[in-house]
């Protein structure tokens, strides 16, 4: 375990970073930012020269892999950095320069436990994509199947390990600080997320499972295409999948070109992503253009399956009720979804809720997408999180992260697309057919009988109900960390500083 001078090393380094990017004055222009923290932050940016405007991606791409991974989460809580900050992290790119071939084959080799010439026919030297966490080669089986291998940059987990660990340890700081806003956005739980997150990214086997289930639930949807797995030369550090002929969704005028029918991939889009999200309640959540490919048949197929989400049935109840009561107008029902989820506190209004969400969603009702501002909603519903002490629910964040990447991606393809219209009659049937009488009378019945089973417990555990509020899977545990004293904070950081300028002499006599 990392001591305290090394996470602060660390954090000064990253900050420094940070800051010749920009990246810090809007933290430390924040009126609710700590004295002690702006006080941390001018010594991060001390005799640095700071841009206009802040590059936040471009400052955590320089950081390193482990970075790189924070940002793109970040990007999904504009109430946690701003709305500039995440409109900017949405743009970061999750690509370094890749790992030789002399380092790849043998990493290959001792996880599929084989030599290469007995896996593939053919493997290519240079990958067709290198990111942070693995990159690509295209590679022909013996028995003559072309495939796409991912392999695990090597080294890759030990440097999340450290990064993680000294995150976890400055958001225990920052909780430390206290104040309402902080219980509200829990930065700790958030990154506990993160770690879960990138633990499942780290293993391949486990992404290859999540590309094989999705495969199996959308089969409901022939337009949207998941690849094969080939469990074969599939392991924890190695992913071996079909390879697809088509062009990537970043090409639009080679999709012109080709004469795909861009309208109709939109269409694809959205009835893939809301059958993931609220049918399947398993979905792809990192459906950027990148990772989206027009096949040639006209289908749509999804690749690079690391980062999935998951919701339970009753969430997913609540949320297609949230949509549609959004698309339709009514705002009373989408109010009153949200305090029986007990997302808000009960001692707000109902009907105050309601008018809040009317505020937000009339301006932009029956609007094609091209015309609607995806900041100033986000702006507006994150401010109603705020008025109505809404605490942060980290199992959806992926949800609305994937929503508002969906959305860049369909107005890419299509501009006039109305989103909202082109989902109403997929979730008014869904929710006819979940919400109708024949599934009303099974949901009592399957409450009747979990509750029956559960009478035995229930003198020893009186708070053991169903199903539990909001839908929410337990949260993780979070780990010991010890708080920093704040007397102590200035000597740690002369400390770090000290050690900082040895380091730098050092390198300059070097």
């Amino acid at each position: 375990m990392a001591s305290t001078l090394t996470h602060v090393s660390r954090l000064l380094r990253w900050g420094r970073t940070l800051a010749r990017h920009g990246a810090l004055r809007g933290i430390e222009n924040d009126p609710l930012t700590p004295p002690n923290m702006k006080r941390l932050l001018r010594l991060a940016r001390f005799g640095l020269r700071q841009p206009d405007q802040p590059d936040y991606a471009a400052a955590l791409q320089e950081i390193g892999p482990a970075a790189i991974k924070l940002g793109q989460a970040l990007a999904t809580r504009p109430d946690l950095v701003g709305e500039e900050a995440a409109e900017n992290l949405l743009s970061l790119q999750d690509n370094l320069p890749p790992a030789p071939i002399s380092i790849i084959e043998p990493a290959v080799e001792k996880a599929l436990g084989a030599p290469i010439d007995r896996l593939f026919a053919e493997f290519a030297e240079h990958p067709v994509g290198a990111a942070s966490i693995a990159q690509v080669h295209r590679a022909v089986t013996i028995d003559g199947k072309t495939v796409a291998v991912k392999v695990l940059r090597p080294g890759i987990e030990e440097q999340f390990a450290e990064a993680l660990e000294t995150y976890e340890w400055a958001a225990a700081q920052l909780e430390g600080y206290g104040g309402d806003e902080t219980q509200r956005l829990r930065p700790r739980q958030v990154i506990a997320h993160f770690r879960q997150w990138t633990n499942r990214e780290l293993d391949l086997q486990r992404e290859a499972a999540s590309a094989s289930e999705l495969r199996e639930n959308m089969v409901a949807e022939p337009g949207f295409y998941v690849p094969e797995i080939d469990w074969r030369r599939t392991a924890r550090r190695v992913l071996t999948m079909e390879w697809l002929e088509g062009t990537k969704l970043t090409k639009k005028s080679e999709l012109v070109a080709k004469g795909h029918d861009l309208h109709a991939l939109s269409q694809i889009l959205v009835r893939g992503f809301l059958r993931q999200a609220v049918v399947d309640g398993f979905f792809h959540a990192d459906l950027h253009q990148g990772n989206l490919i027009a096949l040639d048949n006209g289908q749509l197929a999804a690749v690079d399956f690391g980062i999935m989400g998951r919701i339970d049935r009753q969430a997913r109840l609540w949320l297609a009720e949230i949509l549609y009561g959004l698309i339709t107008g009514n705002y009373k029902r989408v109010a009153e979804i949200h305090f029986e989820a007990q997302y808000v506190p009960a001692h707000h209004s109902v009907d105050e809720f309601a008018t809040a969400l009317r505020a937000v969603g009339e301006p932009i009702r029956g609007l094609p997408v091209k015309d609607i501002s995806i900041g100033r909603m986000l702006e507006g519903l994150f401010s109603i999180t705020r008025d109505f002490d809404m605490a942060t629910q980290p199992h959806l964040l992926l949800l609305q992260k994937t929503m508002v990447m969906e959305e860049g991606v369909v107005v890419s393809l299509d501009p006039d697309i109305n989103m909202w219209e082109a989902a109403e009659p997929f979730l008014r049937e869904w929710i006819r057919s979940e919400l109708g009488p024949e599934a009303f009378i099974a949901d009592r019945l399957t409450a009747i009988r979990r509750a029956f089973q559960k009478l035995p417990h229930l003198i020893d555990k009186i708070d053991a109900t169903y199903p539990e509020p909001g839908g929410a899977p337990p949260m993780p545990p979070l780990p010991e960390v010890r708080l920093i004293e704040r007397p102590r904070w200035g000597g740690y950081l002369l400390t770090a500083l000290i050690a900082g300028a040895a380091g730098a002499g050092l390198v300059a006599v070097l």
